[in-house]
């Protein structure tokens, strides 16, 4: 298949890429620059996602398209203008990509939009579902909108899915590495009462979910992108301690947090048990479905 993807150097995008050319697909990114580094195979069309609609010359003889582009959700204290970047770089940029799907003149079979499970917000201990009803709060509010602008593409015949991920584990970066450092230096714990419901996944199942997205023609709307095995805050944290084999009794205080991060703290203190119904009523099996086999693939145990 021809694929087009967008956010190729992000942490999911580049493993994406990379899995896709293996299984012999052609993969064409849209990006600000030229070239997307570590993935020489790729296609590069440039592309300013809040500028417009990227050019139909991309579009040619594309077949799937994954949109992943996106502001960091923590990159930065969240100001208001860090807010309404957060929520302009996916909502505006979805919309200019749709409105070049609508006017291709072959259009995709399939357009695969990112989201986060943050569609949820903060819900204790209920079980969520991709039936459950959005929560409330800034990123509930960016992913409802932002899904609206993916779902907008069936007017044009194009199936869409709407991958919810949580908290992505992977060894090339991202949440686990920036875990790490306190955690060796014996100062590592829970975040708050770790009561918090805590959804990860390995970076091989979130890869191994889009690619099931691309290619199960049956499989459309919200998908769950989490694993199986729903755990706590606290559990997450006992289990990265016992792999790197350090002491997690430290919890740290929810008050130093928030004075440090301000609003965007609600990121690490919401609690969302939720699990990937969709994902596994569809057939898809995962490689690691347990975390304490993830973290010991990924951390090398």
């Amino acid at each position: 298949m021809n694929i087009l993807v967008t956010g190729a150097t992000g942490l999911i995008g580049r493993a994406l890429c990379g899995q896709l050319i293996l299984d012999g697909h052609r993969v064409v990114a849209l990006s600000r620059s030229r070239q997307v580094r570590d993935l020489p195979s790729v296609d590069v069309h440039q592309w300013d996602p809040m500028s417009g609609p990227p050019d139909q010359d991309a579009m040619q003889g594309i077949e799937a398209v994954v949109h992943l582009a996106g502001e960091p959700i923590v990159a930065r204290r969240w100001t208001d203008e860090q807010k309404q970047l957060i929520r302009d770089s996916r909502v505006v940029s979805t919309r200019n990509l749709v409105a070049s799907i609508r006017v291709a003149q072959a259009k995709p079979k399939v357009l695969v939009g990112g989201s986060a499970v943050g569609y949820y917000g903060d819900r204790g201990d209920e079980q969520l579902e991709e039936k459950s009803q959005p929560g409330k709060g800034f990123l509930t509010d960016v992913c409802k909108a932002w899904e609206d602008e993916v779902a907008a593409v069936s007017d044009s015949g194009v199936r869409f899915v709407l991958v919810r991920t949580g908290v992505v584990l992977s060894a090339e970066g991202g949440a686990l590495q920036k875990m790490l450092t306190p955690f060796k230096l014996g100062v590592g714990g829970p975040l708050g009462n770790g009561r918090q419901w805590f959804p990860w996944i390995h970076i091989r199942d979130i890869v191994g979910i889009f690619r099931h997205a691309i290619l199960n023609p049956a499989l459309s709307g919200p998908v769950n992108g989490v694993a199986p095995e729903p755990v706590t805050n606290a559990e997450f944290t006992r289990a990265l301690a016992h792999v790197l084999h350090r002491p997690a009794f430290l919890p740290v205080p929810e008050f130093a947090l928030r004075a440090l991060m301000g609003e965007m703290a609600d990121v690490l203190f919401v609690s969302q048990r939720v699990v990937p119904a969709a994902a596994l009523a569809s057939g898809y099996e995962f490689h690691y479905p347990l975390l304490r086999g993830c973290l010991e693939e990924l951390l090398g145990s």
